[in-house]
């Protein structure tokens, strides 16, 4: 779904400076810095004065694009962990923040808080909300150690084919290894530009079956069984185009919990979320016939048709893809992705998890 470009941005500002000053207040101290909605390493490094690379190196940081709300990075050594949670029983949810970010925080799974508070859908918690943080055996707020990187079965590297709709980092995780081992091994200047059908050379990959799916919250798996005609449709449109099921069933939930008759406070209508003039385009576009949004199944297939395109259009890139979707083609190809985006992106990602992705 695209948003007005002005309002989103107005909002966004907006809501970003009423929250700075709760946010500032619950800060345990300066050393450790917690990660504020919208934040980057740089801005971050420009406050502390500590050199993004230095961040990355303490905190041990794969991915320097890739920072939460709430985590909490040590700006030197012998500082507290960086990854810790604060000991606590309950997590007043704040602007921006995720159900995959706040789990992350705390060293959680997504589908633990989820069942912990009778969440039904993970993509959609609101500022102020009050979770209850399952406790973990042992470690109450110690985020898990990151995984070490399987032995290679044999001398020669696994090759992975690039599937669409496959990131580096997904690639990665899949096999245990980390995006700078894939990258070194193809010579990829740009981690976040591969293509369907590229293969690629994964060192050190384990041959192991990949770890199960984590599992669905019992009341969004109750929702789920009740809405099943529409995940059907969804399924059969991903397959009609090319989308990967899992990741066209995690955006039709985030976006509308799969639900025909909700409509947006912008005037974007149903299961997929879809803005008239945005219907009309991918009609015109793409389906080369109209398309009415307020039909379940058109709606179903222009907005999986929509994503298809995205994910043509960014080399496979999901990130790229979704904040496509959630502010614009436009939006994205001039500014990349907006920070208010993260949380959206992230949580799409997470529910595609949930739906065996």
């Amino acid at each position: 779904m695209q948003r007005p470009r002005i309002h989103l941005i107005a909002a966004a500002l907006v809501a970003l400076v009423a929250a700075a000053p709760i946010l500032g207040a619950v800060a345990i101290a300066a050393d450790p810095v917690v990660v504020r909605p919208g934040d980057t390493l740089t801005a971050i490094s420009s406050r502390s004065g500590v050199p993004v690379s230095r961040l990355v190196e303490l905190n041990g940081i794969r991915d320097p694009n890739r920072i939460f709300a709430g985590q909490r990075l040590r700006l030197e050594a012998g500082a507290p962990a960086a990854t810790g949670g604060p000991a606590a029983s309950v997590h007043v949810v704040r602007y921006g923040e995720s159900l995959w970010g706040i789990a992350r925080h705390y060293g959680v799974t997504v589908a633990d808080l989820a069942q912990a508070n009778g969440i039904a859908d993970p993509g959609r918690i609101f500022a102020g909300q009050q979770l209850e943080l399952p406790v973990r055996a042992g470690a109450e707020s110690a985020a898990p150690a990151p995984r070490e990187p399987a032995p290679a079965a044999s001398a020669a590297p696994l090759v992975h084919v690039v599937q669409r709709g496959e990131n580096l980092w997904g690639i990665a995780g899949h096999y245990g290894v980390t995006m700078a081992a894939i990258a070194g091994a193809n010579g990829i200047a740009d981690p976040g530009r591969i293509f369907a059908g590229q293969r690629l050379d994964v060192p050190g990959a384990s041959v192991s079956a990949p770890p199960a799916a984590p599992a669905m919250p019992a009341a969004m798996a109750s929702v789920v069984a009740a809405r099943d005609q529409v995940r059907q449709a969804i399924v059969e449109e991903a397959g009609r185009y090319g989308v990967p099921e899992a990741l066209a069933l995690a955006v039709a939930w985030q976006e509308s919990g799969w639900r025909q008759g909700v409509v947006s406070y912008a005037g974007a209508v149903g299961v997929m979320q879809l803005l008239p003039a945005t219907g009309e385009w991918v009609g015109e576009a793409m389906l080369g016939a109209p398309v009415d949004i307020g039909d379940q199944r058109q709606n179903v297939r222009a907005g999986v048709r929509l994503l298809a395109h995205y994910l043509d259009r960014y080399g496979g890139s999901r990130d790229l893809a979704l904040a496509a979707y959630y502010q614009g083609q436009t939006a994205v190809d001039r500014h990349g992705i907006y920070p208010v985006s993260r949380p959206y992106i992230a949580s799409i990602l997470a529910l595609e998890k949930l739906f065996g992705g």
